[in-house]
C-alpha cells in the first residue's frame, strides 16, 4: 500500500505542475481547452485565471484535491482523495506537502514510524484487528472478504488488477489506470496476490529451523 501511494501521489505532482505552468504561459481559455483534452478538471474560486481560492481539482485518474489554492498551486489545507477510497491529508505551501496523513480506505492510518501493521509479529489484517479473526478453516487471504476474483494470469496490486504481459494496471471496473514500470512491476509479482499456486523452496539463509537442523546433522 505504501508503494502504491508512492505512484499515486507522484503521478498527482507531475500532472499536477504541468497545469501550474500552463497557467503561467497561457490564458485562461487555453487552459481550459487543455485541460479538458488531458481528461482533468477545476470548480472552485479563481483570480486572474488562475486556481485560488477554495476548490475541487479532478486529475484524470479520478484522483481529486480539495481544499485550498493560491496562484494556481495547492496552497493551505488540503485532501487528495484516491479512486480506492483513500486520502492524503496535508498542509501545501506553493504546491509542496509540507506535512500530512495518509489513511487507507478501510481506514487505517498510515504511521512513518513504529508502524506495526502486518509484520512479523501481527500478521492480521486491519479489518481483522476491528472485527476479530474468522473461524478455523474460513482465515482471511486479504484485507478484503471474501477476496476480489483476480483474473486469469493477473495481480491484484491494491487499487486494481496488473496484467504482467502487458505491463498495464487497470481498476476493478476494468479502466485503464497506468503501465508499470520496472521497480512497480517486481514489487507486485513479488508481493501481490495472483491466480495461480506455485511452490516456494525454503531460503536456508533465512530459515532458523534449517540452519539449526543443519547444526544438528553436522554433530
Amino acid at each position: 500500500q505504501r508503494k502504491l501511494f508512492k505512484y499515486n501521489k507522484l503521478f498527482c505532482f507531475v500532472h499536477y505542475w504541468f497545469i501550474f505552468l500552463l497557467q503561467k504561459r497561457q490564458g485562461r481559455q487555453q487552459v481550459s481547452i487543455l485541460m479538458e483534452l488531458i481528461g482533468s478538471s477545476y470548480k472552485g474560486d479563481s483570480k486572474n485565471g488562475r486556481m485560488e481560492g477554495v476548490g475541487e481539482y479532478t486529475f484524470s485518474t479520478d484522483t481529486k484535491y480539495v481544499g485550498e489554492m493560491k496562484d494556481g498551486m495547492f496552497h493551505g489545507k488540503g485532501v487528495l482523495h484516491f479512486p480506492n477510497g483513500s486520502k492524503y491529508e496535508a498542509e501545501w505551501e506553493n504546491g509542496i506537502a509540507k506535512q500530512g496523513s495518509f489513511t487507507f480506505a478501510d481506514g487505517l492510518q498510515y504511521q512513518e514510524k513504529d508502524w506495526d501493521y502486518c509484520d512479523g509479529y501481527d500478521r492480521r489484517f486491519y479489518s481483522e484487528r476491528c472485527n476479530g479473526l474468522r473461524p478455523a478453516g474460513e482465515s482471511q487471504m486479504s484485507d478484503v472478504h471474501p477476496p476480489r476474483v483476480i483474473p486469469d494470469g493477473c495481480y491484484d496490486c491494491g487499487d486494481g488488477f496488473y496484467d504482467p504481459k502487458t505491463r498495464v494496471v487497470t481498476s476493478y471496473t476494468g479502466r485503464f489506470l497506468r503501465n508499470a514500470d520496472d521497480c512497480e512491476h517486481e514489487w507486485i509479482v513479488r508481493t501481490c496476490p495472483k491466480t495461480w499456486d506455485e511452490l516456494v523452496g525454503v531460503d536456508p539463509e533465512k530459515s532458523v529451523v534449517t540452519r539449526s537442523e543443519e547444526g544438528n546433522i553436522r554433530k
